[in-house]
């Protein structure tokens, strides 16, 4: 199946596909990268849009093909730009054709760096629910994982390094994660409302600490399905292994 591609606020480059059926809703899906990585949810995507959902992959601003610099503004923030513009339409780039989209519902899954953008986008009241798989929920618990990721000592040099412009990241906005404010569910850990997330995680990640997942699951009360092995688990496998129970989370009101 064919990806569509279109640009969100002039800047947010993103892939997307309609429903593999005719619905009578349009609820929407919004996949949330992790970081550093290349753009790989196209399979995950179409497997979703196969369940009857929009599907909307979008790139972080200053991210691949997307404008802008990036982590000048928290990423969760290009999600609700993308919800911003979604009652527009939408237009792929390619050929002009257009889309007419109503969004009734709208969920938001993300994993790791992405994990963070879908915890914070369940503050705005558009998303309905977000699953969040081993996710970023305290950076500042991160920089011993983020040592073991490079032998480089500037994180930044080794992102240039290793994916060119695909991340155009300076280190003054990198160094914003480790303050405690920017993009981090932590800092906002009393206005989370559990009915609308929902984790999974893996006492062995090596990337993200369990325990600082699972001390903010039971902080704000959200369900966390944590399993003893698996790593730093795949978001493309947890969602299609678990998508049962994901989708029974989806329609819970």
């Amino acid at each position: 199946m064919f990806m569509y591609r279109t640009r969100f606020k002039n800047e947010i480059v993103a892939e997307f596909l309609p429903p593999a059926r005719k619905t009578k809703k349009d609820r929407v899906i919004i996949l949330c990268d992790g970081m550093p990585g290349m753009p790989t949810k196209q399979g995950l995507a179409r497997f979703l849009s196969g369940k009857g959902f929009w599907v909307i992959y979008p790139r972080y601003r200053g991210s691949w093909e997307s404008g802008g610099q990036f982590l000048e503004k928290s990423p969760h923030l290009d999600i609700l730009n993308v919800i911003d513009e979604l009652p527009q339409g939408l237009k792929e780039v390619t050929f002009g054709r257009k889309f007419k989209i109503s969004p009734s519902e709208i969920f938001v899954i993300g994993g790791s760096f992405g994990g963070a953008a879908a915890i914070l986008s369940t503050l705005n009241p558009r998303v309905k629910k977000a699953i969040a798989n081993c996710p970023v929920v305290d950076w500042s618990v991160l920089r011993h994982s983020q040592k073991k990721e490079t032998s480089n000592k500037s994180y930044t040099a080794y992102i240039r390094e290793a994916f060119g412009n695909g991340y155009r990241l300076n280190p003054g906005d990198w160094a914003k994660l480790h303050r405690g404010r920017f993009y981090n569910p932590a800092f906002h850990i009393n206005e989370i409302n559990p009915a609308k997330l929902m984790i999974f995680h893996a006492q062995d990640d090596s990337y993200i600490p369990w325990r600082s997942v699972a001390g903010f699951a039971h902080k704000t009360k959200t369900k966390l399905n944590l399993f003893k092995r698996g790593g730093h688990l795949s978001t493309d496998r947890i969602v299609r292994k678990y998508w049962e129970k994901i989708e029974r989370f989806f329609e819970e009101n």
